[in-house]
């Protein structure tokens, strides 16, 4: 009888020990989850419609430079892809600005200026360390990816959160294949 009751006392220790535990979240990640949870709104944004020529750790959509770290195959691939592009960053920098700025005097400013883009124009900036939040994707027609974006005008680092969809995908689906066929349909900036 002590045999017995010896080895399943073992195995449960075992069982415990090595189960399943589920993946607790700093609270950087909890904060973007709740970020998805509570002010998420979905969109479609177009993939970039110009001329991409990639170079190096350069990729140059029309007159406008991204860089990115050569061995960052994810940031790569985003970037060819034309799903992040420079106008795209720009565009939803001013519309941040205009959503999230209560004086009135600055948006006026904003407003009489020849061109008001060209005071969140992103040039030449630098895309590292793509990755994708799995704890944040639980459907398999939906993939969501943290990008840093380094700027040499600005000494504090943004953070990037993006949400990409593709109809066609199954949990099977490669990342690479998911990303060649999917559409941006939801960005967000943090500063780290």
């Amino acid at each position: 009888m002590r045999p017995r009751f010896s080895i399943i006392f073992c195995l449960l220790l075992f069982i415990t020990a090595f189960g399943q535990k589920k993946e607790t979240l700093n609270a950087k990640d909890k904060a973007i989850a709740e970020h998805f949870k509570n002010d998420y709104k979905k969109k479609n944004y177009k993939k970039f419609a110009g001329k991409i020529t990639v170079k190096d750790n350069k990729v140059q959509f029309d007159d406008k430079v991204m860089l990115y770290d050569q061995s960052d195959k994810l940031t790569a691939l985003l970037l060819r892809e034309g799903l992040i592009y420079p106008q795209l960053l720009t565009d939803y920098q001013m519309d941040k600005f205009l959503d999230e700025t209560e004086d009135k005097t600055q948006k006026r400013f904003l407003k009489l200026q020849k061109d008001p883009r060209t005071s969140f124009d992103v040039n030449n900036v630098k895309l590292t360390e793509a990755s994708e939040l799995t704890f944040l994707s639980s459907n398999p027609h939906v993939k969501r990816f943290k990008v840093l974006c380094r700027d040499n005008r600005i000494s504090s680092t943004l953070t990037y959160f993006i949400e990409l969809t593709n109809k066609n995908a199954t949990d099977k689906t490669s990342t690479e294949d998911f990303i060649k066929n999917s559409k941006l349909t939801y960005i967000y900036q943090r500063t780290e």
